[in-house]
């Protein structure tokens, strides 16, 4: 009787205590292989089914990979800094260190459980000072380099976790982590230029990534090409400069909006003639989220600020409105408004009793004026009203006037992008400190490098106060400092950075983890970079992925290594869920592994969630087919281990080695249920012809990868030397599995009408006369002329009869 408990606990001490995992880097002989899972969060006391769901299959992966002979490097660490490591902390009442470092351990332990073959020695904490010293030192490389910059921006304020998110980390204007509506705050901040980054990042071509995620990234970076077009303000030397991709419909154009948080409402308020009117507005517009602000169906409101633009092209007063529809961060800030041609701009106007002019007919050649939603015309069509652009249709007429604007000094052809800096200040206290010190008489200096890390310090009072401001804020120690350039009193930054910050690297210190003068040593990234595999969940596609890209890509341009991309290929699990919601401790809905793992034991619970349907698509968690897989394990265990008398070597043969190809292509293509199902297919079929021991010895390498424990234990039992997982993986023969007898289906006219067994060695003039005394074909046939014989060796028979 296998005992699983026993045996697991008797593997995972020998792997520990002989470093079979520790990975030789200056081995030459092997190909590299570097496999890394998106590393976990200790925001909660345990790691539950979905991180089982990530983390086990994915080091079965890694397994089959070095038992192909490559040179694998599996290391695992934990992304500990952050909102929900420090919101754990707030609702325990103890510190974010003390309980990050507990649920760490206890994670390890379950890790270690799982029978993962990490290679412990090179575990990362980014929130240990031999972590976060070199996430400082990227943000003063990025510093140096003109790429982090300070800045006033009104920007997303969770009122619940009393913090700023980036726009990434809101959804639907909603904060991702609590739910909260966000509100706009002004506040200054640091921010990254990853906009700088934005065409590179929209380059694919050496990334194999699912596509639904580059597609998400494309949208999310929001590539738009148009023109900036100038229009004078009326009675002040001033101009208004806006963004379109529709510069064809400017005939059209009878009014301008701004938006009320826009950088020209700010500088010249005092400038407009209704300054009481638009300042009331904008301060009503303040306390308004952006997704109340953009929300269809919402009424469209605005204040007129006394002003007119000129357009250019025909002389046309347009009056300018503040309007909290438009939003400061996109494009300009400030839209022209065409209302006959854009549905937004014709509920303004209908609201505001503004002129609406067609300058478009669609394929209806409906020229009458436009009074209703659908008669706006947003799609194809012919330009009319617009002078020169007449009879052109609109991607003709889009070019002729970006050209003519740009040649008359009105406009600037552009290519704008929706993806806004990187917001990465955190007014928290579970962070990086940003090592940045401002001085009275130097103003905002670095911290010098042979001065990190800046040391988050340990007694603090951590929960936030409401007031918008750093916990960090209030502890005069860490306030308090000198200015590096001039040696007077200064103050230290005292917001945190985004743990994005800290997760945007952590695949370049793995292979270095214990270095202590560098990040990372050049010479391993040269060799082990860039990441071969990567797996993890695709809501980290518009974050994380490009995020690190972009860090990747800065620390490529700064010389420290060649490559361009960080992961080359990219794989999402699917995601597991519990009664329909996705499985996340922040919902409370989560299953402990644990007590399936006690009962069953490890081998099992990997391969029940295996089997559970395609790795990338997940499915409902339920625990109900679970004992199915444990008896099939206690068969596969007796199969290999008990004598046995082999009774159709011929037949052994073939069951093998068809079981050899397809668990190899299965899992080569990840699908891990299905290789399964082969093997369990197996194990039934030899319990009717018996196995001999080279058989087992390969039958049990196919296992090795999804059940680790029970194929040692299964070949130190076979007499082998230690350990399986530096055996070579089995290869096929395909004389083995070449079939002598199959079952063809035969077509009449391309319809199925019957099968038969035949003989592939046979004749095919034995084979069709055979097929036509099927009782169904032959009645199907009579008094028909067969027109033509197809049959297709081994596949397929069709009569073509008439």
């Amino acid at each position: 009787m296998y005992n699983a408990s026993q045996t697991e606990k008797k593997w995972q001490k020998k792997w520990q205590d002989s470093k079979l995992y520790q990975v030789d880097f200056k081995d030459k002989k092997k190909k590299k292989y570097y496999s890394v899972v998106m590393f976990p969060y200790p925001s909660g006391d345990k790691l539950h089914v979905g991180h089982w769901y990530n983390f086990g299959p994915a080091d079965s992966w890694s397994r089959f990979k070095r038992m192909q002979g490559l040179n694998v490097f599996e290391p695992m660490g934990y992304d500990a800094f952050g909102l929900p490591a420090e919101n754990y902390a707030i609702k325990h009442g103890v510190h974010p260190a003390e309980t990050t470092e507990k649920n760490i351990d206890y994670m390890r332990y379950q890790l270690k459980e799982m029978g993962a073959m990490y290679d412990w020695s090179k575990e990362i904490n980014t929130s240990h000072e031999d972590y976060y010293k070199w996430t400082q030192w990227i943000f003063l490389q990025l510093y140096k380099k003109g790429l982090a910059y300070r800045s006033s921006a009104p920007v997303n304020w969770c009122p619940s976790c009393q913090t700023v998110l980036a726009n990434e980390q809101v959804i639907e204007g909603f904060c991702e982590r609590c739910k909260s509506e966000v509100i706009q705050k002004e506040l200054t901040q640091w921010f990254f230029k990853i906009r700088d980054y934005a065409e590179e990042l929209l380059d694919s071509k050496e990334l194999n990534w699912p596509t639904k995620t580059l597609l998400m990234q494309q949208h999310w970076i929001g590539k738009s090409e148009g023109i900036n077009i100038d229009y004078q303000i009326e009675g002040l030397d001033k101009k208004l400069t806006v963004f379109t991709t529709r510069p064809d419909t400017n005939f059209g154009a009878t009014f301008i909006v701004m938006a009320p948080d826009c950088q020209f409402v700010k500088e010249n308020l005092e400038n407009f003639p209704n300054q009481k009117e638009v300042a009331k507005y904008v301060k009503q517009t303040a306390k308004k989220s952006e997704l109340e602000r953009i929300s269809d169906g919402r009424k469209k409101t605005g204040v007129f600020t006394g002003l007119y633009a000129i357009n250019n092209l025909n002389g046309y007063k347009m009056p300018i409105y503040v309007s909290d529809f438009v939003l400061a961060t996109v494009g300009t800030g400030i839209v022209v408004g065409v209302p006959g041609h854009d549905i937004r701009d014709f509920e303004f106007a209908k609201t505001m009793n503004l002129e609406i002019i067609r300058v478009v007919v669609g394929p209806n050649k409906d020229e009458s004026p436009i009074t209703k939603h659908e008669q706006v015309q947003e799609e194809n069509g012919t330009m009319i009203n617009s002078d020169f652009l007449n009879g052109m249709d609109i991607h003709e007429a889009t070019e002729k006037i970006k050209d003519n604007l740009e040649k008359k000094g009105w406009g600037k052809k552009i290519v704008n992008y929706r993806l806004r800096d990187w917001l990465i200040s955190r007014q928290r206290y579970w962070g990086s400190p940003i090592p940045i010190i401002y001085c009275p008489k130097c103003g905002e200096v670095p911290v010098p490098e042979k001065d990190l890390p800046v040391k988050l310090p340990m007694n603090v009072e951590f929960k936030p106060k409401g007031d918008g401001k750093s916990p960090l804020s209030h502890v005069k120690e860490f306030v308090n400092a000198v200015c590096p350039k001039c040696g007077e009193k200064a103050k230290r930054e005292t917001d945190t950075m985004d743990t994005f910050v800290c997760s945007s690297w952590y695949y370049l210190r793995y292979p270095s983890a214990n270095l202590n003068d560098k990040p990372f040593d050049p010479e391993l990234i040269k060799n082990w970079m860039p990441v071969d595999m990567y797996i993890g969940g695709s809501e980290h596609a518009c974050m994380h992925l490009l995020y690190a890209r972009f860090i990747h890509k800065v620390l490529r341009d700064l010389g420290y290594f060649k490559h361009n991309e960080p992961f080359i290929r990219l794989v999402h699990q699917g995601t597991i869920t519990k009664d329909g919601a996705k499985m996340s401790k922040s919902k409370g809905n989560v299953v402990s592994p644990d007590e399936f793992v006690e009962k069953y034991g490890s081998d099992v619970f990997r391969m029940y969630l295996m089997f559970m349907g395609p790795f990338t698509e997940g499915g409902d968690w339920s625990d109900k087919g679970i004992t199915g897989i444990a008896r099939f394990q206690d068969r596969f265990y007796k199969m290999t281990t008990n004598k046995s008398e082999v009774k159709d070597e011929k037949k052994l043969k073939y069951f093998l080695h068809k079981t050899i190809k397809k668990v190899t292509e299965d899992i080569s293509e990840m699908r891990f249920n299905t290789a399964l199902a082969a093997l369990m297919e197996f194990t039934n079929e030899i319990s009717k012809i018996g196995i001999d021991d080279e058989s087992k010895k390969e039958i049990t390498k196919l296992i090795a990868p999804l059940a680790p424990h029970l194929s040692e234990e299964i070949w130190e039992k076979l007499g082998e030397n230690y350990s399986i997982f530096d055996q070579t993986w089995p290869k096929y023969n395909e004389e083995f599995i070449k079939e002598d007898e199959v079952t063809l289906p035969i077509q009449i006219n391309g319809k199925l009408r019957g099968t038969i067994k035949i003989n592939v060695s046979d004749p095919k003039e034995k084979i069709l006369s055979t097929a036509k005394k099927v009782e169904n074909i032959e009645k199907n046939i009579k008094e028909k002329e067969i027109v033509k014989e197809i049959y297709v060796q081994g596949k397929i028979i069709n009569f073509i009869v008439k």
